[in-house]
């Protein structure tokens, strides 16, 4: 079952629920432009398999971008937790998925996030959803990875904070050099993973074993 009221889409099917969520006023708009991009690589818009393109684009853009809407200093802030743990917290394998800034084109992968608390904990979903708030931007990955990093240490004030990514990017894939397996991996450290050797090692050790 689904149901469509004031630019919100609920679907309903065995126990799933998913809620999409667009503004009118702007699908109207992208629609337009989308439409026009259509007519100009020389396709025809009002073609059947052309009909709704603009408007689904129009609200697919809207989601792939929809970060730009988020404060994710509010995301850790709902979960904020006093707690005497001083031991390195991570959470890695978040899947990721962003809009490379330069061509619009996605890449993808995995982040790696861990904090050594200083007081205060947050929830562990909480850091993943904040992973997905600066992905859903047109982003570069380096910046990416500073966003999350910096994130986390101004809102928990943790004694140091660890982020790896590791991505493929369509954009080196499917156009320009087209090298299919290439990755790309950045890093950003505070704190005790930036001045103590052991600790970042421990950090890259954890990240890379897979625990039975």
């Amino acid at each position: 079952m689904e149901i469509i009221n004031n630019g919100v889409k609920t679907s309903d099917n065995c126990g799933y629920s998913r809620v999409d969520k667009w503004d009118d006023e702007k699908t109207a708009k992208l629609a337009e432009h989308y439409k026009s991009i259509l007519e100009i690589i020389g396709e025809d818009p009002t073609r059947e398999g052309l009909l709704d393109t603009p408007v689904r684009v129009a609200k697919a853009v809207q989601f792939l971008t929809n970060g730009y809407n988020i404060d994710p200093r509010d995301i850790l802030r709902t979960a904020l937790f006093k707690e005497d743990y001083k031991q390195m917290v991570i959470v890695k394998d978040i899947e990721l998925y962003s809009l490379c800034e330069h061509h619009m084109i996605p890449f993808y992968g995995k982040a790696h996030v861990a904090y050594i608390p200083n007081e205060h904990i947050t929830g562990l979903s909480k850091i993943a959803r904040v992973v997905e708030a600066y992905a859903r931007r047109l982003q570069v990955q380096e910046r990416l990875t500073m966003q999350i990093r910096d994130c986390i240490q101004e809102t928990l004030n943790p004694m140091g904070v660890a982020v790896v990514i590791e991505a493929s990017h369509m954009c080196m894939q499917m156009r320009g050099v087209q090298k299919q397996n290439s990755s790309t991996t950045t890093s950003a450290f505070t704190g005790a993973f930036l001045r103590d050797t052991k600790t970042r090692e421990e950090f890259i050790h954890l990240i890379n074993s897979k625990l039975s």
